[in-house]
């Protein structure tokens, strides 16, 4: 039986397996979103679930983790790649 690699939320703290979450990555040129989960750099998961995008914008959770600002561009790659329409946040 194959292990199934796991990562936590920084939002809501969960634990669940990698291919279910977003990665964001810090890159010398700043955030990205890492939708192969194979660029270098440090990296933090999100939950696809728009209440967990909206608390993580809200906490500064990502931009902690991090340590890098949060751009206008990647909250709206986030928001699309949620399919959030940006209401709440």
């Amino acid at each position: 039986m194959k292990k199934i690699p796991m990562r936590m939320c920084v939002a809501c703290r969960e634990m669940r397996a990698k291919k279910d979450l977003i990665r964001v990555v810090r890159t010398e040129d700043g955030l990205k979103l890492d939708r192969t989960g194979k660029i270098n750099g440090r990296g933090a998961y999100l939950c696809r679930d728009a209440a967990c995008l909206s608390k993580a914008i809200k906490i500064r959770a990502l931009e902690r983790t991090l340590e890098a600002p949060l751009t206008d561009e990647l909250k709206d790659a986030l928001e699309s790649e949620i399919g959030h329409d940006g209401s709440a946040v």
